[in-house]
């Protein structure tokens, strides 16, 4: 008969990273180091309570996007095996992030019902992979407009730092990969496993999926949680604005609610913020490219260049095309 320590012995988290080319090092560093910290007691770094693997479909080394590489300790071993898939992704403008190989096996790991999680431009990698559907993702501002852009017909937000949507989850990278890590240990190790990992971290307190990107746009300081994510949605959809009363339930707010939140944090209303941020918008084009009058004017929603003018000109005391003209001159 086992011993009763044996029989209640917690089942080992296991997870397996694959890594894209160009991969950001420092969410898969944290995101792995959450693991390890969180799998023993102090720094033992045992792998007790959690075991981990970076897969490949070879053994050669993958570079990251800052050009230190990292060597597959696996092969592509039963994906049951798993409690999560986590890709992690890094620079878009690589051409192939990863090979055939490594989108079947992703394939088959959706197949078998394990989870699969993006961090960092990982999401993109499921979502071309056709992964992603019918699944919220959750992306950084950066690459918001991106991934818009490529999957029209996905749901994403860059609001949030990280989403765990039933066999899904996505991160936006950065520090929040060891948020997404540590939710991942209090669920399936334990709340002190997770103490123990972000103890040693330095790490004060662990965000949650309900924490709010570090993001302010046009450089608006406030510390209402809601308020800086109608901010962020209103940056992140520019040119299809959405609905005052919609941004206001999205943070489980009313329309007057919001506007009065507004006001107490010395701003005009949301209407005039949100034509604030489109006019930033076209302010950035004119100066950056040398796109027509009319094609700014649509990237910000407007459905003609004379409309975006007058407003333009009653906003910065010059139109778009003598604003254009000075910064040439």
């Amino acid at each position: 008969m086992k011993a009763e320590s044996e029989t209640l012995a917690p089942k080992q988290l296991k997870i397996g990273f694959v890594l894209a080319r160009s991969f950001t090092l420092s969410a898969f560093a944290l995101f792995v180091d959450t693991l390890r910290l969180a799998s023993d007691e102090s720094d033992r770094s045992g792998r007790v309570f959690a075991d981990w693997q970076v897969l490949g479909s070879t053994r050669h080394l993958i570079t990251s996007s800052c050009g230190v590489q990292v060597a597959p300790t696996s092969d592509f071993i039963d994906p049951g095996e798993f409690d999560y898939i986590v890709v992690v992704g890094g620079l878009l403008n690589t051409g192939q992030p990863i090979d055939e190989a490594t989108i079947g096996y992703l394939k088959k790991s959706a197949a078998k019902k394990v989870p699969l999680i993006g961090v960092c431009t990982g999401t993109f990698i499921l979502a071309e992979a056709g992964l992603m559907k019918n699944h919220q993702t959750c992306v950084s501002w950066l690459h918001y407009p991106a991934f818009r852009e490529r999957f029209p017909d996905h749901e994403v937000r860059a609001d949030r730092i990280f989403n765990l949507d039933r066999s899904r989850g996505s991160c936006a990278g950065g520090s929040s990969a060891a948020d997404m890590a540590a939710s991942i240990v209090r669920r399936h190790i334990s709340k002190e496993a997770e103490r123990n990992a972000l103890d040693v971290l330095q790490i004060d307190k662990a965000r949650t999926a309900l924490d709010i990107q570090p993001r302010r746009p046009l450089s608006i300081e406030c510390e209402d949680p809601r308020l800086r994510a109608v901010l962020i949605t209103m940056e992140s959809h520019i040119d299809s604005m959405i609905p005052i009363h919609d941004l206001a339930a999205s943070v489980g707010l009313s329309r007057r609610q919001l506007e009065r939140l507004f006001a107490k944090n010395g701003m005009s209303s949301p209407g005039h913020v949100y034509t604030r941020l489109r006019l930033e918008r076209a302010k950035r084009l004119l100066i950056q490219t040398k796109a027509p009058l009319i094609e700014i004017a649509m990237e910000i929603g407007f459905e003609n260049a004379s409309h975006f003018g007058k407003l333009f000109r009653k906003t910065y005391g010059q139109t778009p095309a003598q604003l254009r003209a000075a910064v040439r001159a």
